[in-house]
């Protein structure tokens, strides 16, 4: 029956004896109840073992004495203390748990003495020593002295003590490092001894309790977490589950090297089994919905630093419905929802006027709220019924006021609209399957409220049809298209760029101070009182989350419906179908090959291989029909190669410097060539000769790309230009004609560009690894972001261009969502990729080594190796249905590539 929970806050449970509590002694109707005897900080508790008997508190500070009776049956002074018992007269008693029913504290006061016999009668003394030193803590005037001197006993303690090594698993295991830290579970701590070695993390309570040790094998570690508990950075988080909301253990540590050494220790051993996943990774997951809404919340409250064992940094989740009276739920009408771009104080537009015109009256430091939107109390308000006794542990035994609970969903909604001072949101169990703490299943007597009703069951709204009725549907809302689509806008709020400063201020999402990370130095409070009480504050107000995102967080990508689905297309005939027989069907079953095609890509065979170049490949093109290649070489020529004769074609060559990349304009007659010369070469497929040479760079031109009469070059002279072409007329002689759109200028040179599908975006990389993200339309960047150490290799957009990929000579893939700039996937290589083809999920890409490497990008690992060149792939060809592959190396040659299903 005993719990932590029975403890104050802030109080430590040190050891236990066995004892007999003994009522009306040397009277006829004596009695005892043998039970524990627990000696706490601030306080003693009785916990008699027969469950009818009530658990007794004694508060040290109620104490007015403390003794060991003298025993008058012996006269010989020594003997006096071994009749084991203990004496404690007091002015105040708290009974818990009569009749093993959890309610609220009895309090007993006035003048009691309580007799308690401890079966190891020469331990008496000693306790009673401890007992009086604690004591002595508990009356001092000031918490800041309270906390100093029962934080000095406690460290006294756990010098005297050490761990169990006969506790390890195994005799075999290699301690690597011991250190004192405290057990976190919600509300309270226990202190102890932590241990890691070369198998598991294990953590010994000083007090034994709940179990002598805990054992966490690093082996099922899947994540951990560094926290920050009580605003210092102390906590270590463990998990070994990949999804689970509550963690196997949560550790507190006195300093930081402690906490530094065992994440250090642990993180070591499971970076060989898993991936360090960071907001950018889970983002890209929920953009192309490999995740869920709630799933991602849940990861986002774990790296913002919120834990379900720190109820003044909860997990929070939003109020999503807004609907609460209808009998149907519609979750295709956007009024049903909540408006989730708003903190929930600034949903009531006559309530927030008022709110700001306060704050524009208030001196600095300003806010809008006085309370937050997370707190223990807005955690434990919606977790009475089934965390009871954490109620009365935040509330010194008692439950709140009968009217004030958590009575009605509707009720709740509407105060968090309309109350002056309530701006809360919800907690991740809304969204899960246990509906209990919405049932009052453990028959709590949680009071009357004022019409005479009894708090029970919470009542639902009417399109509910009971409690797991209601989180389904709470679910069903969570993940709907309109959640989908704003949800980003909930997160810029609550762990964004509109969490603090001057977009804050816009927001209308400004809180008190204190509850910002950062907010208060606690290292720099020297006066202990003040500190104590501005911690105590702090953790009873509420907590802002860690800020994740300094910028805007991007939108989920929405798959567009379609008005058939892809199965039904195939099967209605024309005259049923009321999608009209163009080339909509064709482009969605060029669309589905495009899927078979990257759902079998490892499936990827060598078809051929051919040596026609001197020195590696840099550029290849391929005409419309697939019968002639086009490659271009550091060997200096431009070569045409028949995919049918198996030959070389033409060979050509525009001056003694080598070429760098080729394109086949639309028609198939012109090949275009960049050159290290500055140049770039047209060449008439027709006729066989030099077209046209554009003398547009100062130093070698890297890449071109090519749209609707506009030609894009790359240069190593820090500039992409964008020229407007127009062909001459090869009979007539008339030479091409070029004209300057734009130069976008770059810091150093420019080593590869892409542009997206629908061509109105630029993204160019360089020797140093910037990437920058132009509109091509108004030749402005949009983004620049220095991505890769060293230099980008290759960059290209989604096939839906969201996203940009790159990668570079410092051997990583970086994802960049285009709308936001925001860096939001970094995936590490063991050595450089060069060149590379992607499907927004799928990468295909050639090493520096000459593999080709398949990967899954969510997943950030490598799916297939196949067997490619003998030196670095550094080009790839690949067609529009995505089934074949052309690759140029290092080694000369080009390979064909077929997929094989």
């Amino acid at each position: 029956r005993f719990s932590l929970l029975l403890l104050n806050l802030e109080e430590y449970y040190f050891e236990q004896h066995i004892a007999n509590h003994i009522v009306n002694k040397d009277c006829k109707d004596e009695r005892k109840f043998t039970g524990s005897l627990k000696i706490c900080s601030k306080s003693i508790i009785f916990e008699p073992y027969d469950n009818i008997q009530p658990i007794i508190k004694i508060p040290l500070r109620d104490c007015i004495s403390i003794t060991v009776p003298e025993d008058n049956g012996a006269n010989n002074p020594f003997t006096w203390h071994t009749s084991g018992e203990i004496s404690i007269v007091c002015s105040q008693v708290f009974l818990i748990k009569e009749r093993n029913v959890i309610a609220p504290y009895k309090t007993v006061r006035g003048r009691t003495e309580h007799l308690f016999h401890l079966c190891v009668p020469g331990r008496a003394a000693d306790v009673v020593q401890s007992l009086l030193q604690l004591y002595r803590a508990s009356c001092l005037d000031k918490m800041g002295d309270q906390a100093a001197m029962i934080t000095a006993i406690l460290q006294s303690h756990l010098a005297r003590t050490s761990f169990d090594k006969k506790r390890f698993q195994s005799i075999s295991e290699t301690l690597h490092m011991e250190c004192k830290a405290e057990m976190v579970t919600p509300l309270v701590t226990n202190p102890g001894h932590v241990c890691v070695t070369d198998a598991n993390l294990y953590f010994q309570p000083l007090n034994g309790y709940p179990k002598p040790v805990v054992q966490i094998t690093l082996q099922n570690v899947r994540r951990i977490y560094k926290r920050r508990h009580g605003l210092m950075p102390l906590g270590l988080e463990v998990f070994c589950t990949e999804n689970d909301l509550c963690s196997d253990i949560y550790l507190k540590f006195y300093n930081y090297h402690d906490r530094d050494e065992v994440y250090f220790l642990i993180a070591t051993y499971i970076e060989n089994h898993i991936a360090e996943h960071t907001a950018e990774s889970y983002m890209l997951q929920w953009q192309r919905g490999h995740i869920s809404n709630y799933q991602y919340l849940l990861h986002l409250n774990n790296l913002a630093d919120r834990s379900c064992n720190d109820l003044s940094q909860y997990p929070v989740f939003p109020w999503i419905i807004a609907d609460y009276s209808s009998s149907e739920l519609d979750l295709t009408k956007p009024e049903t929802f909540r408006d989730l771009s708003k903190p929930i104080g600034a949903l009531n537009k006559e309530r927030l006027d008022r709110l700001v015109t306060r704050y524009q009256e208030m001196p600095e430091p300003k806010f809008m709220y006085g309370s937050h939107y997370s707190s223990p109390g807005y955690v434990l308000f919606y977790l009475v019924r089934v965390a009871p006794e954490y109620m009365l542990c935040l509330q010194n035994g008692k439950f709140d006021h009968a009217d004030r609970m958590f009575n009605s969903i509707a009720e709740t909604w509407k105060n968090c609209l309309d109350g002056a001072t309530d701006f809360k949101e919800l907690i991740p169990e809304f969204y899960e399957n246990d509906s209990s703490f919405l049932v009052n299943s453990l028959k709590l007597d949680l009071g009357k409220r004022q019409g005479g009703k009894m708090v029970e069951d919470v009542e639902l709204p009417p399109w509910a049809s009971g409690p797991d009725d209601f989180l389904k549907k709470s679910q069903e809302a969570l993940e709907s298209p309109y959640v989908s689509e704003h949800l980003h806008e909930w997160i810029d709020i609550i762990f964004g760029y509109k969490q603090k400063g001057s977009e804050a201020v816009a927001a209308h999402n400004v809180f008190h101070p204190l509850t910002y990370e950062g907010g208060v130095d606690l290292n720099s409070i020297m006066d202990p009182n003040e500190k104590v009480a501005l911690l105590t504050q702090i953790l009873e107000f509420g907590q802002t989350p860690k800020q994740l995102f300094a910028i805007p967080h991007p939108q989920r990508i929405i798959p567009k419906t379609k008005s058939l689905s892809r199965t039904s297309s195939h099967s209605i005939s024309i005259a049923e179908s009321p999608v009209s027989p163009n080339e909509e069907s064709f482009e969605d079953l060029t669309e589905e090959s495009i899927t078979l095609a990257w759902n079998n890509i490892a499936k990827l065979k060598l078809d051929k291989q051919y040596k026609i170049h001197k020195d590696a490949i840099t550029g290849i093109a391929v005409t419309y029909n697939g019968s002639s290649v086009f490659t271009t070489s550091q060997d200096s020529t431009l070569k045409m190669f028949s995919k049918e004769s198996k030959t070389i074609q033409r060979s050509v060559s525009f001056s003694n410097m080598a070429l760098s990349s080729c394109l086949i304009l639309p028609g198939d007659t012109t090949v275009i060539s960049s050159s290290w010369d500055n140049h770039i070469y047209f060449y008439s497929i027709a006729f066989g000769r030099q077209q046209g040479v554009l003398m547009g760079h100062d130093d070698a031109v890297s890449k071109i790309c090519w749209h609707d009469g506009r030609l894009y070059s790359a240069s190593w002279d820090s500039t992409v230009k964008v020229w407007h072409c127009v062909p001459g007329e090869t009979l007539s002689n008339k030479k091409h004609h070029f004209e300057l759109l734009a130069e976008l200028e770059h810091e150093v040179s420019v080593n590869t560009i892409n542009l997206n599908a629908a061509n109105t975006i630029l993204a160019s990389g360089t020797k140093e690894g910037t990437i920058s993200v132009w509109d091509v339309t108004t030749a402005t960047a949009l983004h620049q972001l220095p991505c890769h150490s060293g230099t980008v290799f290759h960059a290209a957009f989604s096939p839906d261009s969201r996203h940009l990929l790159s990668t570079g000579e410092d051997c990583c893939f970086k994802v960049i969502d285009v709308q936001t700039g925001m860096l939001i996937s970094s995936v590490s290589t063991e050595e450089p990729q060069r060149c590379f083809k992607w499907d927004g999920n799928t990468i295909l890409s050639g090493s520096q080594s000459g593999e080709l490497l398949i990967w899954d990008l969510l997943g950030g690992k490598v799916i297939e190796r196949i067997k490619g060149h003998t030196g670095a792939v550094t080009s790839m060809w690949m067609n529009e249905q995505c089934n074949s592959v052309i690759t140029g190396g290092e080694d000369k040659q080009i390979m064909f590539w077929k997929l094989q299903y």
